[in-house]
């Protein structure tokens, strides 16, 4: 496959594989703001600037406990997260560069795909805070959502299983690997700074992950941290949690075969294999369970630069000069 194909099919997978991750996170902070105490919607704030390395547009997030004022950050929050055309993470910019990725790669994805993907892209291309924040914003983030999980199902009915679609799952699997990681750091980081934590931020961590029917399944309805935090990273049966998604790139890797540089295709095979050695076999001995997650996020962001160096950015040997 040649390396502008690949490259395009490995990013529009981390953009889109972003967009749903945050359209999931700010869906349920919009519904906190019915109902839930001020605290807990600035908890929520923070976690999600906090898990994307952002700094909101003024600075730090301060509780302040007026309804109103709580409401009116919370609009200006939630454009900046979810259409500022400079927020290089917004969902606008997302979708907007995962489109333009797969237009570029339309001859490696199928016609179905490509409308999928188009459809979504036209209803938010010229939506803005105003136009959702008026009717329901909950609803808009669900029904993104709910377009990028359809863009997902037709590439798994209609892609063709060769080295394109395993470099579009390695772009998935390695953005929602390092987005849980910043999340679970941001929630663990928070939890500390308080000193106590409540309940009703862990069960919205659990459901911003699809995993709180899984925790209630394993551990009933009492909430203890330690276990949700198991539960995201180790449970092999989840499918949003680490542990799956480390077995999956390590797949996808495997399936791609040889690189053009080898050196640096071995290196990011095996980088993969202890990643998943560390969460699978070490993860239940450790007490540093934070360092453990700061040094899956940095190696992550190895295996990223491996994967660039081994198939997209390689050297190319100068054809020897023949001589007559």
């Amino acid at each position: 496959m040649l390396s502008r194909s690949a490259q395009g099919l490995y990013w529009m997978g981390r953009y889109l594989a972003r967009a749903e991750y945050l359209c999931r996170l700010l869906r349920l902070q919009v519904e906190a703001l019915v109902d839930r105490p001020i605290a807990e919607i600035h908890f929520g704030w923070n976690r999600i600037y906090t898990t994307l390395g952002r700094q909101p547009p003024w600075g730090d997030i301060e509780t302040n406990e007026s309804d109103d004022y709580t409401l009116a950050d919370s609009y200006t929050l939630a454009g900046d997260l979810t259409f500022e055309r400079d927020n290089p993470n917004s969902v606008w910019n997302c979708l907007a560069l995962g489109r333009e990725n797969a237009r570029q790669v339309r001859h490696c994805i199928s016609a179905e795909m490509w409308t999928c993907l188009n459809l979504a892209w036209l209803r938010i291309r010229d939506l803005d805070i105003e136009d959702i924040w008026k009717v329901s914003p909950e609803s808009f983030y669900a029904e993104t959502t709910q377009e990028i999980n359809t863009f997902t199902g037709v590439a798994e009915s209609t892609m063709y299983r060769d080295e394109g679609w395993n470099f579009m799952r390695l772009g998935q699997f390695i953005e929602r690997t390092q987005l849980l990681v910043a999340l679970l750091l941001a929630q663990c980081a928070a939890s500390r700074e308080q000193g106590e934590t409540a309940d009703t931020d862990w069960t919205s961590l659990l459901r911003s992950c699809q995993a709180f029917y899984a925790y209630k399944r394993n551990y009933s309805v009492e909430i203890q941290p330690d276990r949700v935090i198991d539960l995201l990273v180790t449970d092999p049966l989840l499918s949003s949690s680490l542990c799956r998604a480390l077995d999956a790139i390590a797949a996808e890797l495997t399936a791609i075969g040889e690189s053009p540089d080898a050196q640096a295709g071995a290196a990011a095979e095996r980088l993969a294999a202890r990643l998943c050695t560390l969460v699978r076999y070490e993860w239940p001995d450790r007490e540093d369970r934070e360092a453990v997650l700061a040094q899956v996020g940095d190696d992550c962001r190895k295996l990223h630069s491996l994967v660039m160096t081994a198939y997209i950015d390689y050297a190319i040997e100068d054809s020897p000069v023949q001589t007559p």
